[in-house]
């Protein structure tokens, strides 16, 4: 649902006041400490930030594609595990609910997801099925009015956190491919259902990725989302809509680095003279300013698209592609502009160097997304 001018403008203030304000002085606390503080989660559930893309008979906000990625790029504008916190909610975990999902299933899962309550994972991505997503390996055995579940996923978002998973599993093995494999939602408390422990990882400390193992879980067939078969025509949309949602969170990152450099160039001084007056130094300005207008021109073109219905596959992909191809080069070049103060932890850069090395990598890798869009440029004609 598409909010009116005023609204909308008041809520993109409201996010810009707390990311200001609330999360971006606790940057280098939630890095040092890996944790997310109990209030800061608090306060983005009385926000409503669990529950932007939620339906509003449900008790979400109900954004249209649009406005959810103008909020996306005020919270890219801050650390990007504090949108990991409720990212799940809004875009991978929830959204195979909302497109697919019973009126049941809604019923009984979407408002504690809209309020928070319940926290969401998508488990798609195993060990021999990550950028091939149609060789998932977990498997889906029918057995009476239940299915039975076994298998391993891996690196799977806020795992340690979730109530309910969005799971693909091969239904019929007898299929390779695509067409065997069923989505379905799982309750962390089913018997057989663990998670390991959080990696270790390059960036983003405060958002976590566990292993997430089956063991002969049983789980009720009504919570099977969508007919059989159908789990990856449910992944493949969740991750159009999740594109775009990481490609706004790129530009406010972005944003976030270009605005950093240009208050760092206007303080710092060389040679007697600010760096802002030297040209090279104003050339990986223009530089990035540019990429980003771009990244942020097609991203919010497609989001409109998309909010108009019509198919945007390739748009988004292409969007993903490129806003996150160009935060690392803008990451890239902050670094070069801060020198020293960037590569050593006080000034946060070279935390933002790390944090945005992920973008080219989850919901579709670079290559992936060029795949994509080859493919379907290529079933166009043009």
């Amino acid at each position: 649902m598409a909010l009116d001018a005023e609204t909308r403008e008041q809520l993109i203030d409201t996010v810009r006041r707390f990311v200001a304000e609330r999360l971006r002085p606790l940057e280098a606390k939630v890095a040092e400490d890996d944790a997310m503080p109990a209030d800061v989660v608090r306060e983005m559930r009385e926000l409503g930030l669990f529950g932007l893309s939620i339906p509003a008979e449900y008790g979400g906000l109900d954004l249209s594609m649009e406005d959810e990625c103008l909020v996306a790029i005020e919270l890219g504008r801050t650390s990007p595990a504090f949108r990991s916190t409720f990212g799940t909610n809004v875009g991978i975990g929830s959204q195979g609910l909302v497109m697919f999902g019973t009126p049941e299933q809604k019923q009984k899962y979407l408002p504690g997801i809209a309020s928070g309550e319940i926290i969401t994972s998508f488990a798609l991505t195993e060990p021999e099925a990550g950028s091939d997503s149609a060789n998932v390996q977990t498997r889906a055995h029918r057995d009476g009015d239940a299915y039975v579940l076994n298998g391993a996923k891996r690196f799977i978002t806020n795992a340690n956190k979730a109530d309910l998973f969005t799971v693909m599993a091969r239904s019929d093995p007898e299929k390779p491919g695509a067409g065997g494999v069923s989505a379905f939602l799982v309750e962390r408390t089913l018997p057989g259902l663990s998670v390991g422990k959080p990696e270790k990882k390059m960036g983003q400390q405060g958002a976590h990725i566990c292993d997430v193992i089956f063991e002969n879980v049983r789980v009720p067939a009504e919570n099977r989302l969508g007919r059989e078969g159908e789990g990856f025509k449910v992944a493949m949309q969740v991750l159009d809509r999740g594109r775009l949602h990481i490609s706004a969170v790129c530009v406010g990152v972005a944003e976030r680095l270009i605005a950093d450099c240009v208050a760092y160039m206007g303080e710092r001084r060389q040679f007697g003279q600010a760096l802002s007056n030297f040209q090279l130094l104003q050339g990986m300005i223009a530089d990035s300013k540019t990429e980003s207008m771009a990244a942020k021109a097609l991203t919010l073109e497609t989001a409109r698209k998309r909010d108009a219905g019509q198919g945007v596959t390739l748009e988004a992909a292409a969007a993903k592609y490129f806003a996150s191809e160009m935060v690392g080069r803008v990451a890239d070049r902050a670094v070069q502009i801060f020198g020293g103060s960037g590569y050593v932890a006080d000034y946060g850069i070279e935390r933002f160097y790390r944090d945005v090395r992920i973008f080219r990598i989850y919901e579709g890798t670079s290559q992936i997304q060029q795949v994509v869009i080859a493919r379907e440029t290529l079933k166009r004609g043009g």
